[in-house]
């Protein structure tokens, strides 16, 4: 009882056939034969290498200014030769 025998799968394809019919199969199967084609096609593309993006320009911000309206430095101001 645990598992179905030989003719317990063989009976199970004769109805799914008499459901279905033999030309509904064949095309089922023709669907998944072009969906496997397009996910392979699909992850080929995805394997070109990518062109890296240029680097975006950074925009410096103006010293920090404290209460009595001195500049106060900025570590890369400081780093900066003279």
């Amino acid at each position: 009882m645990g598992s179905f025998s030989l003719m317990h799968w063989v009976i199970v394809l004769i109805i799914i056939v008499l459901l279905f019919g033999g030309g509904r199969i064949s095309s089922i199967m023709g669907d998944v034969a072009k969906g496997i084609k397009s996910f392979k096609k699909g992850m080929a593309e995805d394997e070109e290498p990518v062109q890296p993006k240029r680097p975006v320009a950074q925009i410096e911000a103006p010293p920090a200014r404290t209460i009595d309206g001195t500049a106060t430095t900025t570590p890369t101001e400081e780093r900066k030769p003279g």
